[in-house]
């Protein structure tokens, strides 16, 4: 029998924390800390693709406070930044773009 310890990595806490909230349709959780300036395998900036049916009738500004809400804690010990894209699905299904992220102009 195994006795190994994985570590569990930010992007997988996101993922669940953000599947537990808001039982998406589609979730995209992507650790982009490799485009900025900090040390290999980094988990301090990510994006978020999340389209659920907790979003209808909600402006965008609520709707990302939701998500900032539900990932406080991640925000508050080590990710520097959250690029957050959140669609009904409605909006999904129309074939919305996600915008791509700019380079680090750090």
């Amino acid at each position: 029998m195994s006795n190994m310890h994985t570590q569990v990595t930010v992007a997988e806490i996101i993922t669940q924390k953000l599947t537990d909230s808001f039982s998406p349709i589609h979730l995209e959780v992507l650790n982009e800390s490799h485009r900025h300036h900090v040390p290999p395998n980094s988990e301090t900036h990510f994006k978020v693709v999340l389209v659920s049916e907790e979003f209808d009738g909600l402006r965008l500004l609520a709707r990302h406070r939701l998500v900032n809400n539900c990932l406080a804690h991640e925000l508050a010990t080590g990710v520097h930044a959250l690029s957050i894209h959140t669609f009904t699905p409605s909006e999904w299904d129309a074939n919305v773009e996600v915008p791509r992220t700019p380079n680090c102009r750090g």
